[in-house]
């Protein structure tokens, strides 16, 4: 794929007979950043999709890691999507989807929420790719969606972060899943972030002393 700041290649894959296209990031195509350790995005790019998955929302392509012609790497369902679309479009008309998007956000760290990272696919949905610098353990969030700041979280999405609460507590399925993608301090930390989320009860504010924005933006 051009512009990608990463080795990303789209690739075809059967899977029960069935073709589809999906997006492979070999670990050895993973460009060094001094603020996350080498090798590891592609992990961190599942380790998205396994929080998505537990929450029931956001829309995250299903993504899993596989040993490519490239060596090990993430590997995720290629979504077809209008190209003209993203965040700036579609902030107004689908407030609820990207209120989902900003609390999903804040749990996993997000150093990148670009608003080219939210695609309307041709299904009508929401999708949300691009997340390789997740889940630092110190805080790192950088996103363009700061418009539900000191809103109270609703009612319902706080019971599905609660759910995802009991899933990340010592012996809890998730927790156990995202073991095996990222490190011990990494997992205890979104751990502690969703708590400090649920306790606060509302959209949170940008960290102190953190650059609260992704560039370029789009």
């Amino acid at each position: 794929m051009p512009d990608s700041s990463n080795d990303t290649l789209l690739v075809r894959c059967h899977v029960d007979g069935e073709e589809c296209f999906a997006i492979y990031k070999p670990e050895r195509g993973e460009t060094p950043l001094w603020d996350f350790p080498e090798g590891t995005l592609h992990r961190r790019e599942v380790a998205a999709y396994v929080v998505a998955d537990a929450l029931g929302w956001p829309n995250v392509p299903p993504t899993v890691l596989r040993d490519g012609p490239e060596g090990p790497g993430s590997l995720q369902l290629f979504v077809r999507f209008d190209a003209n679309q993203h965040y700036f479009t579609l902030g107004r008309e689908r407030a609820d989807d990207f209120r989902r998007v900003a609390l999903f956000d804040v749990v996993i760290n997000n150093a990148d929420r670009k608003a080219g990272h939210c695609l309307l696919g041709d299904d009508g949905k929401i999708w949300l790719i691009d997340h390789g610098v997740s889940f630092a353990d110190e805080p790192k969030l950088r996103t363009v969606i700061w418009e539900f700041v000191d809103e109270p979280i609703p009612d319902q999405l706080c019971a599905d972060l609660r759910g995802l609460g009991t899933a990340l507590e010592p012996g809890g399925g998730t927790r156990a899943e995202l073991r095996k993608l990222l490190t011990e301090p990494e997992v205890a930390a979104t751990a502690g972030r969703l708590g400090r989320l649920l306790a606060l009860g509302r959209f949170p504010e940008p960290e102190p002393g953190v650059r609260p924005f992704p560039w370029p933006p789009i």
